[in-house]
């Protein structure tokens, strides 16, 4: 027994080096994750192979000499674990089975989803109903609740489109005709309570999100391209042309005008394969299309001079829409001129890091590739018969009329190239340059548009900028107002004044009332001006002369003035008149406390204005005559006397 016992542990040693083993059967991976090196490796003894036995996950695993790969990027939501079965075999037997499990953790990679996503076609007839009220329908556990619905729109503008049929009965319907164009995708919440109103206790609601897709319907047919006029919903076809000479069959597809045979789905949701005949116009089958591509070639040539007018059908791939357009074909005689370029020399322009196969770009119009034509002087609609190559420069290629790049462009520069054309009808060649700039790829603008200006400013700058500029045009204009009313002051607050003589005085100082509501005294001596006369229109005033002024005078005291000498009212009056430029007086009263004194002012004044002042009844005051000199001041011919 003692010696069993010491060879049990070398006989079970022999027995594990005779099978395969792993040193860890359980792996744990992040989903989205592959790790880059093996799992584990597979000791596998001499003259054993180890395959993947049938049980393992599909796809999952590979072995590559005795390690174990993963060979799939394991994704939670597809599966959770992934197992590897392990078979060692020597020769036909199955020596050892291992399993080797992968679980797989799960991380936030997928976003939430929206209970209820409806697609509704985008030619769904209004008053349909999209979503059946069952689909909708909450469940109350209570059980005499009613139950009320609100559709309230999360995209703005949906609830155009969308209502529901009733407050209790919440199936969706369409009010208004779909525009995939415009809208893709609407949002709602629908709100349940089970209480009309809103602040009745107790009242519990509920919401759900409604996601409705549009999607498009096979509304338009094909357009045909450039389109004479489209917008989103209709388009002009485009109709070709070109010339071909007679007694030649040119090899190469036909060029033609305004661009090739090309047409599109008019449904661009859809985006339907468009397949191309020719319904009529050859029956001599002198013309061919391709029919995936829509290239128009030469089967035979013409041999005099004949026009071609085909009829172009495209067709949508399955076979539900087409549309039509014309292509006029003229042969004519070709009389052996040269080609000629419309310009010397070309200028293009294609952006730096570009790799082979780019379209260099018209400088003049960079949205626009550069294109490169000749034309024979004799004619000109011959354009399928001229061919041009590139002879000088192995970074640029010709591809019809169009430039496109050979090599990568790694740094900027200018690259110049000699295009050449050919003529395989009359043989005659004619040759022209075209200047390429490698430039440095342009950022694109904020609102997403490409565009050929350089902003040298930003919108920042350009802020900053108008405010300086608005700040300096306000100081400006401030410094402006002070010099006027600095120098011209004056004259403006004389020149805006209105006629006094129209209009009844006013006073600033309640204890001055109207001349007719007043009890002055008459003036002792009131020298009466002169009166009116007919008489012709006086010659214009002389310009006035510097105003003289009298000895000054006592001036008479108003009884009512007098009586109220102890109250605050008591004011001795003065009244100064002073002849305006266009006419009137401007009146100025002072009060007691500045004096009685006050200067007598002449002012030349014409004759009508002094008859109108004789005619005034309140320019004789008990304040201008008392104690008047009779010599003193006397106001001369054309003059007033104030």
């Amino acid at each position: 027994m003692g010696a069993w016992a010491l060879l049990l542990p070398l006989l079970m040693a022999t027995a594990q080096a005779q099978v395969c083993s792993v040193s860890n059967a359980i792996f744990e991976v992040q989903e989205n994750t592959n790790p880059s090196g093996p799992l584990t490796d597979i000791d596998v003894p001499a003259g054993q192979q180890v395959t993947l036995g049938p049980s393992s996950t599909p796809y999952a695993f590979r072995i590559q000499g005795t390690q174990l790969f993963l060979n799939i990027t394991p994704d939670y939501e597809e599966n959770t674990m992934l197992e590897a079965h392990l078979e060692c075999r020597s020769g036909s037997t199955v020596v050892t089975q291992l399993r080797v499990f992968v679980f797989v953790l799960d991380i936030n990679d997928n976003p939430p989803t929206f209970p209820f996503e409806v697609k509704v076609e985008n030619d769904t007839k209004v008053n349909t109903t999209v979503i059946p009220g069952t689909e909708l329908e909450a469940q109350d556990l209570d059980k005499d609740d009613i139950l009320f619905y609100t559709l309230q729109e999360v995209t703005p503008g949906a609830s155009n489109f969308f209502s529901l049929v009733g407050t209790n009965l919440p199936a969706l319907r369409l009010d208004r005709t779909l525009d995939f164009h415009t809208w893709q995708s609407m949002t709602f919440r629908l709100l349940v309570r089970d209480t009309q109103g809103e602040n009745v206790e107790p009242s519990h609601t509920a919401t759900a999100t409604l996601v409705l897709e549009v999607q498009p319907a096979d509304l338009r047919p094909p357009w045909f391209l450039p389109c004479a006029y489209s917008d989103p919903y209709v388009c002009i076809n485009a109709e070709y042309r070109e010339a071909v000479p007679t007694g030649h069959k040119l090899p190469a597809s036909l060029i033609l005008r305004p661009g090739p045979i090309h047409a599109v789905d008019g449904d661009r949701g859809i985006n339907q394969r468009i397949l191309y005949s020719i319904m009529r116009g050859q029956e001599d089958g002198t013309f061919a299309i391709d029919t995936d591509s829509g290239n128009l070639t030469m089967t035979r040539s013409v041999p005099s001079p004949e026009t071609f007018t085909l009829l172009v059908k495209g067709e949508q791939a399955d076979h539900a829409r087409y549309s039509v357009t014309w292509v006029t074909i003229e042969a004519r005689n070709a009389t052996g001129s040269p080609p000629h370029f419309p310009e010397s020399r070309y200028h293009g322009t294609v952006a730096r890091g570009s790799g082979a196969g780019v379209e260099v770009k018209d400088a003049t119009a960079p949205a626009q590739p550069l294109r490169i034509w000749a034309q024979d002087p004799d004619f000109p609609d011959l354009n399928s018969a001229i061919t041009y190559r590139i002879t000088n420069n192995t970074n640029f290629r010709m591809d019809g009329e169009t430039v496109l790049t050979t090599a990568l462009l790694a740094d900027v520069g200018v690259f110049y190239a000699e295009v050449e054309a050919n003529n395989t009808v009359t043989a005659g060649t004619a040759t022209t340059v075209v200047e390429i700039q490698v430039l440095e790829r342009e950022e694109p603008t904020p609102t997403g548009g490409s565009t050929s200006e350089d902003r040298r400013f930003s919108v920042v700058d350009m802020a900053a900028l108008g405010g300086v500029l608005g700040a300096l045009l306000l100081l400006a204009l401030i410094a402006l107002l002070i010099l006027v009313h600095k120098h011209y002051g004056q004259r403006l607050k004389c020149c805006s004044g209105k006629d006094l003589e129209s209009q009844p005085l006013s006073f600033d100082d309640q204890a001055f009332v109207a001349p007719q509501e007043a009890n002055w005294a008459p003036a002792p001596h009131s020298s009466p001006g002169p009166t009116r006369a007919a008489a012709p229109e006086p010659p214009e005033p002389a310009p006035p002369e510097p105003p003289s002024t009298a000895a000054p005078r006592p001036a008479s005291e108003s009884p009512e003035v007098a009586r109220d000498g102890d109250g605050p009212a008591a004011v001795r009056s003065i009244l100064t008149k002073e002849r305006r430029p266009e006419g009137g007086y401007k009146a100025v009263w002072f009060g007691e406390d500045i004096g009685a004194e006050a200067d007598v002012v002449v002012l030349n004044t014409p004759a009508s204005d002094a008859a109108r002042t004789a005619d005034s009844g309140s320019e004789a005051s008990s304040d201008e005559d008392a104690d008047e000199d009779p010599h003193a001041d006397v106001p001369g011919a054309g003059s007033t006397y104030v």
